[in-house]
């Protein structure tokens, strides 16, 4: 099956410079006893196409109140632009009272004197690689960007990342919601040795992991927040857990873009005519209470 990139380009030589060359110790941390088991929040893509919504009312000028048209012909599309009389337009909405807790949640998310931050919740932004070899399972070169921090921390993994990509937010073993962000790509070297010789030596050496539940290895210089490593480590929790869902969920994804891709060779789309109406005002935009015109 071919596969399409989603991450830019670069990012292995990007990993390769942030890497540690002693990548030796296959991580797993004990979550058994935490508070929260981790999970995923609502329900993963799988290619279906949702409900469409009604259509909305179209915006249409009566012949009377267009007072001049010019129509321009661009790329086997006919653009037209309408003068047309002034529309009263409503007031535009009182902007939102702030909330209360706003500074509640600001505080909550300054980081400490590690650089980790209070809440260990929020936004999760990471990127990774997935290799495929023929001859052996998928392995991924993953970086996560922890919160309060700018420098990522970079782990191999035998979990499968791109069946992670339908995750928007989950729960992790501490409890804590956050939302991912995983831009990925993918690669099906020929081999587990074609794929160490792509790598080249300037990338630390890929672990043996075990057979059975997913795990990680990091291979950072640096030490790992603790925070990111629950992260990390709720990530897998959930892909072992969940592996059936995730992969069912991936597989109609992939199915439904083969579908699109191959319905939008059979049936290009046509350039669309547009009609853009304008009108012109005797006072300004700005609010008379103020500002300058």
């Amino acid at each position: 099956m071919k596969l399409t990139f989603f991450i830019v380009p670069g990012l292995l030589a990007t990993v390769g410079i942030a890497l540690s060359q002693n990548a030796d110790l296959v991580e797993t941390i004990d979550t058994s006893n935490s508070p929260t088991v981790a999970r995923i929040i609502g329900e993963i893509p799988d290619g279906t196409i949702p409900t469409p919504e009604p259509p909305k009312p179209g915006f249409v000028i009566a012949d009377r109140n267009v007072l001049s048209k010019k129509t321009y012909q661009d790329s086997g599309r006919t653009i037209i632009f309408q003068r047309i009389a002034p529309i009263a337009l409503p007031p535009p909405p009182d902007p939102p009272a702030a909330s209360e807790h706003i500074q509640d949640v600001l505080l909550e998310r300054q980081p400490d004197a590690d650089g980790e931050e209070a809440s260990a919740g929020g936004f999760v932004m990471a990127g990774a690689t997935v290799f495929r070899p023929k001859d052996s399972p998928p392995l991924s070169l993953v970086q996560v960007w922890p919160q309060g921090s700018g420098q990522a921390v970079v782990f191999w993994s035998s979990a499968d990342f791109g069946l992670l990509s339908g995750i928007s937010s989950f729960i992790g073993s501490d409890g804590k919601t956050r939302s991912l962000m995983l831009m990925w790509s993918a690669s099906e070297p020929a081999s587990l040795v074609d794929l160490k010789t792509e790598l080249g030596p300037q990338n630390p050496q890929i672990p043996d992991f075990s057979d059975g539940k997913a795990s990680f290895s990091i291979t950072s210089d640096k030490q790992a927040p603790a925070a990111t490593l629950l992260t990390i480590q709720s990530l897998h929790d959930i892909y072992n857990s969940d592996y059936k869902r995730l992969k069912t969920a991936y597989e109609g994804r992939e199915q439904a873009r083969l579908e699109r891709e191959a319905e939008l060779k059979a049936n290009p789309p046509r350039p669309q005519n547009i009609t853009l109406n304008f009108w012109r005002t005797e006072k300004s935009a700005i609010d008379a209470k103020g500002g300058a015109p």
